[in-house]
C-alpha cells in the first residue's frame, strides 16, 4: 500500500487530532503517503484532499475538535454518492482509509468497501463510549471530566439554595457519561436508557430524601433516557413534589470540546498506529480498539450491531452511595 487517506466523520470528540497525528506519523514511518480528507464523506465526494506529513500535524495532539473538520453526508448514503467518492479516491491514488468516528461512519465504510473494494480500518471516535469492541472510545474520558466539572459547580448552587437540579448530559443511546458523573458528582439519581428508571421511581426517591430533611439533590439524566429529557422529568417531579425548588441545566455540546485528557491523547495515539498497521496487514471492515489493555480488531458489523453493556456494579454504586 503506497497511499492512504484519513478522515473524521460524525460528531467531533477530544483526541481525534491525536489519532490523526498518529496515523500520519505511522504512515510516514512506514514509507506510506497519507492524505487528509476534509469534512468526512462530504469532502471525499468533492475531492477535498490535503497531503499530510509529520510537520502538518505538529502541535495538534493537545487540541480539541478535528483539524480535518467533520460533517454528516446524506449524499454518501446513495449509490451515486459513493460512486463519486470512489472516483475521487481512484483519481488521487488512495488505496485504503482510516475512518475516525462512530456507528454511522463505520456503516458507511462497510457498505463502501463491499461495493468498491476500498479497505477501511476504523478508529472509535465518539464521546458516548457506546461502540462494541473497545473499553473506551476516543474523547470519552475528556467528556466525562468536562461534564463532572459542571456537575461540581452546579452542586455548589444546589447546596446554597436548597434546590433540586436536573442535569442533562450527552448520551443518545448510552449512559456511559451519565453514570460516572453521578458517582463522581454525588448524585442522588441517575436516569439512563439502559435501566429504564421510571419518573415515578425518581419521585419516590426524592420524596423519601425530602422526608429525611435532605434539602438539595442532583439528578443526572442522559439525553436519550426513555422517560424523556431533563425538562420533561423535572416537570413531572415538580408536579408531584411542589415544595421542591427545581432547576434544569443542559450541559450540551460543551462536553465535546476542550483539550483532551492524557488518557484520550494516549488512546488516540494507540488507535492511530493500530489503524495504519492494520491496513498494512490487509485488514478491512474492522475497528481498532483496546480491551483489557490489549489491542483488538472488531468487525464493523459487530461494532454496529452489538450492544455494549453498562457495568451493572456502577448502577449499584449509585444506589448505595446516594443513601
Amino acid at each position: 500500500m503506497k497511499r492512504i487517506g484519513v478522515f473524521t466523520s460524525g460528531g467531533d470528540s477530544p483526541g481525534m487530532n491525536a489519532c490523526i497525528r498518529a496515523v500520519v506519523r505511522t504512515a510516514t514511518y512506514h514509507g506510506i503517503e497519507v492524505y487528509g480528507i476534509m469534512r468526512g464523506y462530504s469532502g471525499m465526494m468533492r475531492g477535498e484532499f490535503v497531503k499530510l506529513d509529520s510537520a502538518s500535524v505538529s502541535n495538534t495532539v493537545q487540541k480539541g475538535g478535528t483539524i480535518l473538520k467533520s460533517a454528516r453526508s446524506h449524499s454518501f448514503r446513495t449509490k451515486e454518492g459513493r460512486q463519486q467518492a470512489f472516483d475521487q479516491l481512484v483519481n488521487n491514488g488512495i488505496e485504503g482509509l482510516v475512518a475516525i468516528g462512530g456507528n454511522g461512519t463505520f456503516t458507511g465504510a462497510m457498505v463502501f468497501e463491499q461495493e468498491f473494494g476500498i479497505p477501511t480500518v476504523g478508529a472509535p471516535g465518539t464521546i458516548d463510549n457506546d461502540l462494541y469492541g473497545t473499553d473506551y472510545t476516543i474523547g470519552y474520558d475528556t467528556a466525562v471530566n468536562t461534564a463532572l466539572e459542571c456537575v461540581d459547580k452546579i452542586r455548589d448552587t444546589a447546596d446554597s439554595h436548597d434546590r433540586c437540579f436536573f442535569i442533562e448530559v450527552m448520551g443518545r443511546d448510552s449512559g456511559y457519561i451519565a453514570i460516572p458523573c453521578a458517582i463522581g458528582g454525588g448524585a442522588e439519581i441517575v436516569m439512563v436508557p439502559e435501566t429504564q428508571m421510571s419518573v415515578e421511581a425518581a419521585i419516590e426517591t426524592l420524596r423519601s430524601g425530602w422526608q429525611r430533611h435532605k434539602t438539595s439533590f442532583i439528578v443526572i439524566v442522559a439525553e436519550g433516557d426513555v422517560e424523556g429529557n431533563a425538562h420533561h422529568v423535572a416537570a413531572h417531579v415538580k408536579a408531584a413534589i411542589p415544595q421542591l425548588d427545581t432547576r434544569v441545566t443542559v450541559i450540551g455540546h460543551i462536553q465535546r470540546g476542550g483539550s483532551p485528557t492524557a488518557a484520550d491523547r494516549l488512546l488516540g495515539s494507540q488507535i492511530g498506529i493500530a489503524a495504519v498497521e492494520g491496513l498494512m496487514n490487509g485488514m478491512k471492515n474492522v475497528m481498532a480498539g483496546i480491551i483489557d489493555r490489549k489491542l483488538v480488531y472488531t468487525p464493523f458489523i459487530d461494532t454496529i450491531s452489538k450492544k455494549k453493556p453498562i457495568n451493572q456494579s456502577f448502577m449499584r454504586m449509585v444506589e448505595i452511595l446516594s443513601v
